[in-house]
């Protein structure tokens, strides 16, 4: 059996660094934003674009869950909770 950690490519690597300085709440109104102005085109009899825009929802919070992960298990996790346990220099 390989006890190993796995470790992360670069892109993947650099595609969390970037994601895990958004702020969660950001997908969630975001999400929200989508819906709303989903409802507003609908109400305006434009159909279509309502169901263009909310159909966004789903990916933006899907988003969020991935954005969620990488800061709690991202590929920094070993490195964050060690320097946690390690006392400051300070």
């Amino acid at each position: 059996m390989n006890t190993e950690p796995r470790k992360e490519g670069k892109v993947a690597e650099a595609i969390e660094t970037q994601t895990s300085k958004l702020p969660s709440d950001l997908f969630l109104w975001t999400a929200l934003g989508s819906m709303a102005t989903a409802l507003t085109l609908k109400l305006m009899g434009k159909k279509h674009e309502a169901l263009f825009v909310g159909q966004w929802a789903a990916p933006f919070l899907i988003l969020g869950l991935y954005n969620k992960l990488v800061k709690l298990e991202g590929h920094d996790k070993d490195d964050t909770e060690k320097t946690k346990a390690a006392p400051s220099s300070f």
